[in-house]
């Protein structure tokens, strides 16, 4: 659904521009995002941040799903020998131990994409601001991204990533 709204779009400013053609010159550039992103500076320390947090997670993950084990297993030896309340307050014990093993999770995995997208919003906006500038200084009436998958053919335009590498610093 969301690549024929692109495609759609994309549709439209091409046949847009289309009539632009008579009256002025269209300029066509195209980057793929991914690979400027990638090669930004700060993104390597971002990445490092971002798996040591997903790993001290991950270790609060492990030692909750050990704890719940060991109660389980503790439980299904010693079921034989105890009373019905017992039981039942183990079998609750389990139950909410296990209830919050998955709240944390659901948890964890928020806290990782909010803390990605904090850590990489500022990288994020400073692409998005050289790509901007290149464009204006150079003349582009649109330069699409060429990494979203939406756009198929694009030999009649600029590939941009040399201009915003510069304007960034990076070689």
């Amino acid at each position: 659904m969301n690549k024929i709204i692109k495609f759609g779009l994309i549709l439209s400013v091409v046949l847009f521009s289309g009539s632009l053609f008579s009256q002025t010159k269209v300029k066509l550039g195209h980057i793929d995002s991914n690979v400027l992103l990638q090669s930004m500076p700060g993104r390597d320390s971002v990445k490092s941040k971002l798996e040591k947090h997903a790993k001290s997670l991950e270790s609060q993950l492990k030692t909750m799903s050990s704890e719940f084990e060991s109660k389980y297993q503790d439980f299904q030896s010693n079921q034989s020998t105890m009373t019905d309340l017992i039981k039942q307050t183990k079998q609750k014990e389990l139950e909410e131990l296990q209830q919050r093993i998955q709240s944390f999770q659901q948890q964890a995995e928020d806290d990782l994409k909010k803390n990605e997208s904090k850590l990489l919003t500022p990288i994020i906006n400073k692409a998005k601001k050289a790509i901007e500038e290149v464009g204006k200084e150079n003349g582009y009436t649109y330069i699409f991204d060429s990494s979203v998958g939406v756009l198929l053919y694009f030999d009649q335009g600029d590939d941009v990533m040399p201009l915003v590498k510069k304007k960034l610093g990076i070689k």
